[in-house]
């Protein structure tokens, strides 16, 4: 299989939008056993890779609808053991990056977690709370991996900040639109695709916008910038409200732009 990165690299060569539906884990009427099933609808739907959320009692970069998703998840039992033993069971050529703060790795082990997930399709983890500073309590252990340690840049961010969190990027960037948290409804700013820009200049590794993506005019407004774009609450709260063809929709669409 190949790298997050070389997978996304593929499709921006053919020409793709890059589309990353993100799910919570056990946000299902089948709990985590119902995670197979939602990650097969994504990838017949045209998503370019996958960002699984572990649910957490205190998710501080999350919405509403998001922070909702966990509490539904932690209710249905769902545990980060649970859900790295469904994940060995999966089988999908779409990469899989795990959205996680980095308390339930520590409890459940830095090193066991790396291990146990390195024969699974999760290729990238995204760690909001770790800031480049502490990223060697666990960089060393995803060195002779696949698994790619995706940056976070926000707009606060300074241009040597950015040059420094993007510089090695692997997987790809994640640019944050919004100063706060996830969720659809929020106001952009009117200079943030000249931000966006910029920072795709920065570095190679392709540029994904995220926060608040929920329309088809978003998607096109963000690929004058970038490379695509990562889409949470909307896909969340559409999947938990059953429009399951409005996001079918949506994600073939989004794709084709």
């Amino acid at each position: 299989m190949k790298t997050l990165r070389q997978h996304l690299e593929m499709l921006k060569a053919a020409n793709k939008t890059l589309v990353v539906p993100y799910i919570m884990a056990g946000d299902h009427a089948n709990g985590i056993a119902g995670l197979p099933e939602t990650l097969d609808f994504l990838v017949t739907n045209g998503a370019s890779a996958i960002e699984i959320g572990l649910p957490f009692s205190d998710p501080v970069a999350d919405g509403p609808v998001i922070e909702l998703a966990g509490i539904r998840a932690l209710k249905n039992g769902t545990t980060l053991t649970k859900v790295i033993e469904t994940l060995k069971t999966i089988k999908t050529n779409v990469p899989l990056v795990i959205m996680s703060y980095f308390n339930p790795i520590y409890k459940y082990g830095i090193e066991k977690f790396v291990n146990d997930l390195k024969n699974t399709p999760v290729k990238g983890l995204i760690l909001p709370d770790v800031p480049r500073e502490h990223e060697n309590m666990i960089a060393p252990f995803l060195v002779d991996t696949d698994i790619a340690l995706v940056p976070l840049v926000t707009l606060t961010s300074t241009p040597e900040r950015q040059a420094e969190l993007v510089k090695d990027a692997q997987g790809f960037i994640y640019a944050v639109t919004v100063n706060g948290v996830t969720g659809a409804g929020h106001d952009y700013r009117a200079d943030l695709n000249q931000h966006l820009a910029k920072l795709a200049e920065l570095s190679d590794a392709p540029v994904l916008a995220g926060f608040g993506v929920s329309s088809i005019a978003h998607v096109e407004n963000f690929r004058q910038a970038v490379d695509g774009v990562i889409v949470g609450s909307y896909i969340v709260k559409g999947l938990h409200e059953g429009k399951t063809a409005e996001m079918a929709e949506f994600l073939q669409k989004a794709s084709q732009i």
